[in-house]
């Protein structure tokens, strides 16, 4: 019972970290200090990515209409729009190919606190930085239809730059895409879509790699994760979508450095 408890609280973090550009991992690091399950390492390598699934289809739920380039309530010109959106993803995608396959060995190279610590407060100052620029200025895309295929690519080179932990995968193509004029909430949006083949191509992968030997229990948990975890995404979108279109991210940008200190902090002075 205490372990599903733990799952539960697993699944916030992702649901709410995935989607808000503050670093999952950031967090988990932190948490993983104090909170133990009582399952293999394996196990829970394989938890911590795969719990993703549940954000995956919070995004498809929310959007599945918009998503959807075969729905019957759609005219043929919003069908060849829905069409050129999944082109958009798929060049945002190419960036990520060539690094993809050495995630396992990038994540264990780079998976440490000072990594983690130096991501977050990187990121947080470019955030800081962008919105100051961007103040005064109107942004030249305001919708994923006026985002070009340059621009696609753009973006996914900044996603293959979230493979390094600390970065935050919303985040690193939040800031692409602030940089290059796109709008905060276009911005957003392209990073919920280029999420779905993303995030569940790394879990199908970690799926396939860990096998079928789970106990009841280890489902139980696994399930948990991914359930919580995509009730509050839903919550989390929401709550972003609405955020952006009154405020900027500074912020996030903010609480980033925050959390980057307390991360330095806690591991060089407390941990010891």
């Amino acid at each position: 019972m205490v372990d599903i408890l733990k799952a539960i609280l697993f699944g916030i973090i992702e649901g709410l970290t995935e989607w808000l550009p503050i670093s999952s991992t950031g967090h988990l690091i932190l948490v993983e200090r104090f909170v133990h399950m009582n399952v293999t390492d394996d196990f829970m390598e394989m938890f911590r990515v795969v719990i993703q699934l549940g954000a995956i289809m919070a995004v498809v739920v929310l959007y599945f209409h918009k998503l959807n380039p075969f729905s019957s309530k759609k005219s043929a010109v919003q069908k060849k729009d829905t069409f050129d959106l999944w082109k958009k993803v798929i060049v945002a995608l190419v960036p990520l190919i060539p690094v993809f396959p050495f995630n396992d060995e990038i994540d264990a190279a780079f998976y440490n606190y000072k990594t983690v610590a130096l991501m977050l407060i990187v990121y947080g100052i470019l955030f800081i930085i962008i919105e100051n620029r961007n103040k005064h200025r109107v942004p030249s895309v305001c919708s994923i239809s006026e985002l070009s295929y340059r621009q696609a690519l753009i973006i996914g080179v900044f996603q293959a730059l979230a493979l390094i932990p600390g970065t935050s995968r919303s985040g690193a193509t939040i800031v692409g895409a602030l940089l290059i004029g796109i709008s905060r909430e276009t911005a957003a949006e392209f990073t919920f879509f280029l999420a779905i083949p993303t995030m569940f191509g790394a879990s199908l992968l970690k799926l396939l790699d860990f096998g079928t030997a789970y106990t009841s229990l280890e489902a139980v948990i696994l399930l948990t994760g991914v359930v919580v975890s995509f009730l509050v995404s839903i919550a989390a979108i929401r709550f972003l979508v609405g955020y952006v279109k009154k405020h900027d991210f500074k912020p996030f940008g903010y609480y980033r450095i925050v959390l980057g200190a307390l991360v330095l902090l806690y591991f060089m002075v407390l941990a010891r």
